[in-house]
C-alpha cells in the first residue's frame, strides 16, 4: 500500500470539491486583504473613540455579565456601536491599554502581506511587536498611569497593572524599573546591531566619532587576501530576492508500480504540485571620498583637514594616501545603475509545474519492452524521468545482454514510439542503466524568467554566468563562461540558434554592471543583434566612435578582431607590470590601491565577443578572420577577453582544426546529418535533437541535452529599453586603433615605405611574384588562402615598395623587379 501512495497521491476533499483552488487565487488573497484593513480600521476607530466614550459604556459593561453583552437594548456612546465598545472595553481596559494599537497595526501589516502589496517577515514582526506590546504596557503602567492621574482605564490595562503590581512585590519598584531597563536595552539590541554604537556616541560622542572616521579611512587589508568590493545584487528587487521561483525537479517514476496501482483519471493526466573606456576615474573618487568626509566631519562638529592639515578635535594628521585606502568601487561613476528586473521577462502559467501524463508514459514503457522483447532483450527495471520537453527512460538489461545489441535497435524504438528524435544513452555516465530520451508529445516552453528568477542563477558566484535552460531532471543549467573560456555553437537554420545567443547576452545584462562587461557584437546577416543597438553606450565596445556599433561589414570585423589583438597585448603587459596572473587578480589589486595608477593601470572589463553566421566570414575573408580569432581564442582568457561563434553550417572548412581546438565549450542545436554532429561535438546525436531549443552542450566530458530557455525579441526590447535609461557611459567603450596593413596610404619605394605595416605575407608573395612575373592579385589570394581584401592590400603594398607597377584593370600588374637577386636587395633596402 506505501507504493501505491507513491505512485500516485490520493485527492484530499479540497482537492476534490475545488476549494483548494479558491483558496490559493490572488483574488481571495487580495478580497481577504482588504477585508482585515477595514477590520483593522474599525478597530481603530473603536478604540480612539473609546477614550471619549470609556466612562459612559465600561458602568454597563461592568453591570452586564459577558452573555448579555450583546444587549441591543443598551444603548452604548462608542462610535462603533456595541462591538466597538466591547472590543475596545476588552483590550484597553482590561488587557493591554494604550500599546493595544499595536493590534490593529499588525492586522495592517499583515492584510499589505497578504495583498502582496507590501512584502515582510510576519513572524519577525509579530514577535517584535508582542513583545514592545506587553513592555509598553508594564511601562505605562508604572510611570504613565500616576501622571494621567485618575481616569477611568489604566494607560497599561489590566495586564500591565498586575505585572507591575507582582513584580513590585516580589523585587519593589527599584528592582521593576531595573528590569525595565534591562529588557528594553535587551531588546533594541534584539532589534538593531546598532544599539551598541549608539551607546558609545553618548558616552564619548567626540573621541569615538573622531576614531570611527580614522579608522574607516586607514583600514588596512591583508596582504595575503584582499577584499575585492562587492556590490549588491540588484539584479531582482528587494521582496523578489526572498521569493525565488526555483523549478520543482522532475520525479523519477517507476513505470511498472505506476502501471500496476494507478487508477486512470479521464484523459490520464496528472499535474505535480505546484563608453567611453571605462574610466579609473580616481580623480572623481577621490573629491567623492574627501566631500563625503567633509561632510561627515560636519555633522559632528569638527573639521576635518584634507591636504594634510592637523585635525583640530584630535591632533591627527589625515593624509590624502590614508583617504584613498578606502577601497575603489569599480561601478564609480555610475553607481545607481538599476539591473533589469525580472517583470520584464515573459511568464507562461506552465512555468515550474512538471507535467506528467501517464498515460503516455505507460505506453511508451509498453512499446519499449515490446521491441526489445522481439530482438530477445529481456530487461529488469525501467525508470522515467520527466522534463519540459524530453523524457529520459532509464532500462536496467538483464545478465547477459550486451549494450550494442541495444544501441543498435535505435530505429526499430524510434519506429514503435512514432516519435521524432529518440537517443539512446548506452550506458549513462556514473550508473548501471541505459537510457532512452523519448520527445514529450506536449512539450513544455522553458522560459528565460523561470531560469533568471532562479535561486541558483541569483546567488551564483560566477564571474560570467550563462543560464541556458533546463536539463531533464528540470533543473537550471548554468555554466561559467569566464572558464569555458570560448564557446562553439552550431545548428541548422531554425532551431533555435539565435535564441539560445539572446538567452547568453540576457544572462549577461542581469549579472554584470556596464562597468564590468562590454560586448562586441558581430552580425554579417545585419538583423540578429540590430535590437541591442540602443544599449550601445553602456555596454559595446568598439574601434573608432563613428563606427557602428554593431559590426556588419567584413572589412571592420577585421579591423576589430586585429584591434582586440592589440588589446589583449597591451593587458598583458599590465598584468605583467603588476605581477597578476589574470584579470581577477589585477582588478582585486587595483581597486584596493596596490597599482601605480601613474603608469597606466585601470579597472579591466571582461569583453565578450560574440560573432553570429561565422561560416559567412570565412567564406568571405577566410584566413584574415580565422587567424586573429584563433589568437584571441588561444590567449585571451587570462585577461578576460572571451568569444561566443555561431554558425549554420558546421562543416570542416568553416570550423576548423585550429578553431576547435581553442573552443573547448560547444553547443550544438540540431542539425541536419550525423556528420555535422561529428564536427561540432566530435560524435553523433546532435541530428537526434528535435528542434525548437533542444540542445547538447559539451564541455570535456559527456554531452547534456538542455532545453533553452526561451526569451522573445519583445522581451529583449523591453530590457534594452530599461537598460538605455540607466545612469551609464554616454559613448561605447573605445578599443585601441590596430596596427593595420594599409597598403593604399603609402606611395614611393625605398625610404618612402613603412616596415611596421607590412604585411606578413609580404617577402613570400614578392618571391612569388617575381618568379612567375605575375602580379595578379587573385593569384595571392589562391596561393596564401587569404580573402581579397587582404589580397588587395598586399598588391598595394608591393606597388609601394616598386615591385609591381600600377594596375590595368583586369590585367596582370607589371613586374619591376627582374630577378631575385635585385628583389632581395630591394627589400634589404626597405628593411635599411
Amino acid at each position: 500500500m506505501a507504493k501505491k501512495k507513491t505512485a500516485r497521491k490520493p485527492k484530499t476533499l479540497s482537492e476534490a470539491v475545488g476549494f483548494q483552488n479558491i483558496f490559493n487565487s490572488e483574488k481571495t488573497d487580495f478580497f481577504l486583504g482588504v477585508l482585515t484593513i477595514v477590520l483593522a480600521v474599525y478597530f481603530i476607530i473603536a478604540m480612539i473613540s473609546y477614550f471619549n466614550t470609556g466612562c459612559t459604556d465600561q458602568s454597563i459593561l461592568e453591570d452586564m455579565r459577558p452573555g448579555e453583552w450583546m444587549n441591543t437594548n443598551q444603548e452604548f456612546a462608542n462610535y462603533c456601536g456595541s462591538v466597538g465598545a466591547i472590543i475596545s472595553y476588552f483590550f484597553i481596559a482590561q488587557n493591554f491599554g494604550i500599546p493595544a494599537f499595536f493590534i490593529p497595526i499588525y492586522m495592517i501589516l499583515a492584510a499589505l502581506k497578504l495583498m502582496k502589496a507590501y512584502t515582510i517577515n510576519l513572524w519577525k514582526w509579530f514577535f517584535g511587536m508582542m513583545l514592545t506590546m506587553i513592555w509598553c504596557s508594564v511601562t505605562f503602567a508604572k510611570f504613565l498611569s500616576p501622571i494621567l492621574g485618575d481616569q477611568v482605564y489604566n494607560a497599561g490595562g489590566n495586564h500591565g497593572l498586575y505585572i507591575v503590581q507582582t513584580l513590585e512585590n516580589l523585587i519593589g519598584p527599584p528592582g521593576l524599573t531595573l528590569v525595565l531597563l534591562v529588557t528594553a536595552l535587551a531588546f533594541l539590541t534584539y532589534l538593531t546591531s546598532e544599539t551598541i554604537t549608539i551607546v558609545r556616541k553618548l558616552l564619548n560622542p567626540i573621541g569615538y566619532i573622531s576614531n570611527k572616521v580614522k579608522f574607516t579611512i586607514t583600514t588596512h587589508h591583508d596582504n595575503d587576501k584582499d577584499p575585492i568590493y562587492e556590490e549588491p545584487n540588484e539584479s531582482i528587487e528587494p521582496e523578489e530576492a526572498k521569493d525565488f521561483n526555483d523549478p520543482e525537479p522532475s520525479p523519477v517514476i517507476d513505470l511498472d508500480e505506476l502501471e500496476k496501482h494507478s487508477t486512470e483519471d479521464e484523459g490520464g493526466k496528472v499535474a505535480d504540485k505546484n563608453n567611453n573606456a571605462v574610466p579609473s576615474l580616481l580623480q572623481t573618487q577621490r573629491e567623492a571620498r574627501l566631500k563625503a568626509l567633509e561632510e561627515t566631519s560636519k555633522n559632528i562638529g569638527m573639521q576635518v583637514s584634507v591636504a594634510g592639515e592637523t585635525d583640530k578635535a584630535t591632533g591627527n594628521t589625515v593624509s590624502d594616501e590614508e583617504v584613498l585606502k578606502t577601497p575603489i568601487n569599480p561601478r564609480e561613476p555610475f553607481t545607481r545603475y538599476k539591473f533589469p528586473t525580472l517583470n520584464l521577462l515573459k511568464r507562461y502559467e506552465e512555468d515550474d509545474v512538471p507535467y506528467i501524463d501517464e498515460q503516455e508514459q505507460i505506453a511508451n514503457k509498453n512499446r519499449i519492452i515490446e521491441v526489445l522483447g522481439n530482438f530477445g532483450v529481456q530487461i529488469k527495471t525501467i525508470k522515467a524521468t520527466v522534463g519540459p520537453t524530453i523524457t529520459l527512460y532509464e532500462i536496467q538489461p538483464a545478465e547477459g545482454v550486451r549494450i550494442s545489441k541495444i544501441k543498435n535497435l535505435e530505429d526499430d524504438i524510434a519506429l514503435s514510439l512514432a516519435a521524432l528524435g529518440i537517443r539512446i544513452i548506452a550506458p549513462i555516465p556514473g550508473k548501471g542503466t541505459i537510457g532512452i530520451e523519448v520527445p514529450n508529445a506536449k512539450p513544455r516552453i522553458v522560459s528565460m524568467e523561470s531560469i533568471l528568477n532562479s535561486k541558483k542563477f541569483q546567488e551564483t558566484k560566477m564571474e560570467l554566468p550563462i543560464a541556458l535552460g533546463k536539463t531533464i531532471t528540470n533543473e537550471v543549467f548554468m555554466v561559467d563562461l569566464a572558464k569555458i573560456p570560448h564557446l562553439l555553437v552550431a545548428g541548422a537554420t531554425g532551431q533555435g540558434k539565435s535564441v539560445g545567443l539572446n538567452a547568453i547576452i540576457t544572462s549577461l545584462l542581469y549579472k554584470k554592471h556596464p562597468n564590468e562587461l562590454k560586448f562586441v557584437l558581430i552580425d554579417p546577416k545585419k538583423v540578429e543583434f540590430s535590437v541591442y543597438t540602443k544599449i550601445a553606450p553602456h555596454f559595446m565596445a568598439v574601434v573608432d566612435e563613428d563606427d557602428e556599433p554593431i559590426i556588419t561589414d567584413v572589412t571592420k570585423v577585421v579591423r576589430t578582431l586585429n584591434s582586440l589583438c592589440k588589446l589583449m597585448d597591451s593587458r598583458y603587459d599590465m598584468l605583467k607590470l603588476a605581477g597578476a596572473r589574470n584579470i581577477k587578480e589585477y582588478n582585486a589589486k587595483f581597486v584596493n590601491h596596490r597599482l601605480d595608477l601613474t603608469k597606466g593601470h585601470d579597472f579591466m572589463p571582461y569583453i565578450v565577443v560574440i560573432i553570429d553566421e561565422f561560416g559567412d566570414l570565412i567564406m568571405t575573408a577566410g584566413k584574415e578572420i580565422e587567424l586573429p580569432i584563433a589568437r584571441i581564442a588561444q590567449l585571451a582568457r587570462a585577461v578576460g577577453i572571451h568569444m561566443v561563434i555561431a554558425t549554420q553550417r558546421p562543416t570542416t572548412s568553416i570550423i576548423t582544426g585550429n578553431i576547435k581546438a581553442n573552443f573547448p565549450g560547444r553547443i550544438a542545436f540540431k542539425v541536419s546529418a550525423g556528420i555535422d554532429s561529428k564536427t561540432i561535438l566530435d560524435r553523433t546525436g546532435a541530428q537526434q535533437l528535435i528542434g525548437r531549443g533542444d540542445m547538447l552542450y559539451l564541455n570535456g566530458n559527456e554531452p547534456v541535452r538542455v532545453q533553452c530557455a526561451f526569451v522573445d525579441t519583445p522581451e529583449v526590447e523591453r530590457i534594452n529599453e530599461y537598460i538605455a535609461d540607466q545612469p551609464g557611459p554616454v559613448a561605447p567603450l573605445e578599443l585601441p586603433e590596430p596596427t593595420e596593413n594599409d597598403g593604399g596610404s603609402e606611395n614611393g619605394s625605398g625610404g618612402g615605405f613603412d616596415t611596421r605595416s607590412m604585411d606578413p605575407y609580404f617577402e613570400e608573395a614578392a618571391h612569388a611574384i617575381v618568379l612567375s612575373q605575375s602580379g595578379s592579385t587573385s593569384m595571392i589570394q589562391r596561393r596564401f588562402s587569404i580573402g581579397y581584401n587582404r589580397a588587395g592590400r598586399l598588391m598595394d603594398q608591393l606597388e609601394a615598395a616598386g615591385i609591381v607597377g600600377a594596375a590595368q584593370g583586369s590585367k596582370p600588374r607589371e613586374v619591376l623587379v627582374a630577378d631575385e637577386n635585385q628583389l632581395n636587395a630591394l627589400i634589404a633596402q626597405l628593411h635599411g
